[in-house]
């Protein structure tokens, strides 16, 4: 049993696979409508569905998006993106006011995230990938800071040139911290008062169940894993579109939450994303994925 990690690699190496192999492959995301070349992609995953045992998909919207273009039901399987949840968990209070006085964070700043990769390439990243949602978070932050609340961009991962660009272009503090290994990014979470996930497709991201495992309140675009995982004003705020009015229609609900109903929503989003802890990411692999293709 063959399993490739995303389904471009699935692409890259199949040709090189000995036939007597069974394969699995993920499917994060994608669809025809993000551009010419993805469309050619896909075009050929369809073609080589036939030669794959299963296929993973971790959100509900990717999997039905899979079915509607006919992938057979019985080759697919979802299985929540795993996040580990002893690593990232919520700190106490002692514990964040002493990460936001080591990076330096003003007391009464609005610390918002973002952590990823949402440039072109591996340089700058001065020029967007717009497909995250880079120019979104940009104008909720100026937006924020014109309503007179003191934000302060908290970034992580490579390329967030453009990014940094636009927040320092309107005069909105920024912290980029580049970290070298995922318990100096469980500090950052623990820094931050919200998370936004701007972006116009994702197939998790893992920023959003970091978050919600941080108990970090998360407003998110329709995308990926947050259907699944967010209860607008439950366990965060979902917005019903890509943009950053909606967006900020969301941010403006949960800034306007009392000292105890957010406590309410962090505690049940953490809750919520325990679906997705890796002791029941892996068993899942295990009992619905591999046990049964060496059964077979």
């Amino acid at each position: 049993i063959v399993h490739f990690g995303s389904q471009y690699m699935w692409l890259t190496w199949r040709q090189h696979m000995s036939r007597s192999n069974r394969y699995v492959t993920s499917f994060f995301h994608g669809k025809p409508e993000d551009g010419p070349t993805v469309a050619r992609h896909i075009d050929q995953f369809m073609l080589s569905v036939p030669a794959l045992e299963k296929i993973i998909t971790g959100a509900g919207m990717i999997e039905r998006r899979l079915l509607d273009w006919g992938v057979p039901e019985e080759k697919l399987v979802r299985i929540p993106i795993g996040v580990d949840t002893r690593t990232f968990s919520p700190p106490d209070e002692q514990r964040r006011a002493s990460l936001r006085q080591q990076f330096d964070i003003p007391q009464h700043a609005i610390v918002v995230g973002s952590f990823q990769k949402d440039g072109e390439g591996w340089g700058e990243g001065l020029s967007p990938k717009l497909i995250k949602g880079p120019d979104i978070y940009i104008e909720v932050m100026v937006r924020l800071k014109s309503l007179g609340i003191p934000v302060l961009g908290f970034l992580t991962g490579p390329a967030r040139g453009y990014v940094k660009e636009g927040l320092a272009r309107h005069g909105i503090p920024f912290i980029h911290k580049y970290v070298p290994n995922q318990s100096d990014l469980a500090s950052c979470y623990h820094a931050l008062d919200l998370y936004l996930v701007t972006s116009r497709e994702e197939g998790g991201p893992m920023g959003l169940m970091e978050s919600m495992a941080s108990a970090v309140p998360v407003i998110s675009t329709p995308v990926g894993m947050a259907p699944d995982l967010i209860v607008d004003g439950v366990t965060g705020g979902l917005s019903e579109e890509c943009s950053a009015d909606a967006i900020m229609e969301k941010v403006g609900v949960v800034l306007g939450l009392s000292s105890s109903a957010l406590q309410r929503l962090r505690t049940k989003a953490r809750s919520a994303v325990k679906i997705a802890d890796w002791s029941i990411v892996g068993s899942d692999h295990w009992l619905k994925v591999y046990r049964p293709l060496l059964q077979l």
